[in-house]
């Protein structure tokens, strides 16, 4: 069973925590609750559960009471609490970047993203943590230090959305925003055992403000189950003209696909994405265990996987890139406090010769093609988050997996790199735990501009598993 390794826990913070963000926002409508009650009960759970996580570690309680008394009548939140990533602008607010020169920054304007949720009616109550600039998967920076996982608080929560699927986890929020690069949005909510989306580029903008017509590092929604993330998609989505590859807000919402009936669903399942990373046997059981599961259901599962070559080295290209155009262009004082491995970064985008760039977008363009033509008889491709589980908190990145040596620290993120090479919407959504009581992610990546098929999906899973989404105490574990 999928659930079996899952450990007792308590939940002791206010009542409203741990209703879904579309309960909470049911209540709002209703009267039943007032944007001030819940910044109360946010803020309180805030103060009970941040000595164990150091989750949130920026807060705005007075912009945040002033935004819920100048709140519009109707609006698609109506005033729910919600947090924001250390690496988007909130006016007013202390935004560092996780960089020692940045430490006391606070800029005037918000990114569109946090205009956005805000004109949708969510109240920023502060800022998660994140490794410096987003750079690694487990979240820890020299301004704030490192963010624990709250299923085993010896272990790390990913990165770098780290903050933020904790935040999550705990009940500090009901909807967090996140973003994703190497699986910046993805590992988190797989370690933390919450749900995240790297939507399609543009449906909830595009790249960092100086680069914004980059598609690789964008922003996206989590929650603590699909229905919530299907509505702060829809809060999150909509053209702005500072972005220019914005889209358009659909004509039907999100969370309105999820409504309808599902149809068959239609798996491709592969374990170690057709030999590409290593994994991990618990991994492997745990997946293996949760595809079980789906067939049980009626969902028809199909061990396969397109072939997918360069795909390593187009992947690496691309984020050099993006580190080359964004991180290399910051001011000399931010760069001389960068740490070793966000400096290597910088170094390996500078290097890149124009050749390597060039074949990059041609071998883009043609793994997109092998991925949509294969989504064409699938709905969906289940891969792991990762291929093994949480780590040491205070390691920076795992360097074996599955007795297999990584040549390179990104290496054990591996499985991120076909979503964002492609440009498609991939879910990461808890399926199960390790024997120890650690959370199992796993990815479904969807067709071009799927999102609405695959919440579907994704739905379909997390009602055939049907694990508890509701937020937890923090845990200390054996280890620590």
């Amino acid at each position: 069973m999928t659930r079996e390794h899952r450990p007792e826990t308590t939940f002791t913070g206010p009542e409203p925590c741990a209703w879904t963000a579309r309960a909470a926002v049911a209540a709002l409508r209703k009267g039943e609750v007032t944007p001030a009650e819940l910044l109360d009960a946010a803020f309180a759970r805030i103060d009970q559960v941040e000595p164990a996580v150091n989750a949130m570690p920026t807060l705005c309680p007075d912009r945040a009471r002033e935004a819920a008394a100048a709140l519009p009548f109707d609006t698609l939140l109506a005033g729910l609490p919600v947090s924001i990533k250390d690496l988007s602008a909130v006016s007013g607010v202390r935004t560092t970047w996780g960089n020692a020169a940045l430490a006391d920054h606070v800029p005037e304007r918000s990114d569109p993203i946090v205009d956005r949720i805000e004109r949708s009616g969510g109240i920023v109550t502060g800022k998660t943590n994140t490794p410096e600039f987003g750079a690694g998967g487990s979240t820890f920076n020299a301004v704030f230090g490192a963010t624990r996982n709250p299923w085993n608080t010896a272990r790390n929560a990913g990165g770098s959305s780290g903050g933020a699927a904790v935040s999550l986890a705990t009940g500090e929020a009901w909807l967090a925003q996140g973003s994703d690069l190497a699986g910046s949005l993805r590992t988190p909510a797989g370690y933390c055992g919450v749900v995240g989306l790297r939507p399609s580029p543009g449906r909830c903008g595009g790249g960092p403000g100086i680069a914004a017509f980059l598609m690789e590092g964008i922003s996206g929604p989590m929650a603590r189950d699909v229905a919530d993330l299907a509505l702060f998609l829809d809060a999150m989505t909509g053209f702005d003209p500072r972005e220019p590859i914005s889209l358009p807000a659909p004509a039907t919402p999100f969370r309105n696909a999820l409504e309808a009936p599902p149809g068959p669903i239609r798996i491709a399942f592969s374990d170690d994405q057709g030999g590409f990373a290593p994994v991990e046997p618990v991994i492997r059981e745990t997946l293996a265990a949760a595809m079980a599961v789906a067939e049980g259901a009626g969902m028809q599962v199909t061990e396969t996987c397109p072939d997918l070559p360069v795909l390593y080295d187009t992947y690496t290209t691309l984020r050099g890139l993006h580190y080359g155009t964004v991180l290399a262009a910051q001011p000399a004082h931010v760069q001389a406090e960068y740490k070793e491995t966000l400096r290597r970064n910088v170094e390996f985008g500078l290097a890149l010769s124009a050749e390597r760039l060039f074949a990059a977008q041609r071998h883009r363009t043609d793994l997109y093609h092998r991925m949509r033509l294969f989504l064409q008889d699938h709905d969906v491709l289940a891969l792991p988050v990762t291929g093994l589980p949480p780590g040491p908190v205070d390691e920076e990145y795992p360097t074996v997996v599955d007795g297999h040596t990584l040549p390179d620290y990104l290496d054990w993120l591996r499985f991120s790199f076909l979503a964002t090479t492609t440009g498609l919407p991939a879910l990461a959504m808890p399926c199960g735990f390790t024997p120890d009581g650690l959370p199992v992610g796993l990815q479904l990546i969807g067709p071009p501009r799927g999102e609405a098929r695959l919440l579907q999906v994704a739905l379909a899973l997390e009602q055939a598993l049907a694990l508890p989404a509701t937020p937890i105490d923090p845990m200390k574990g054996a280890d620590g």
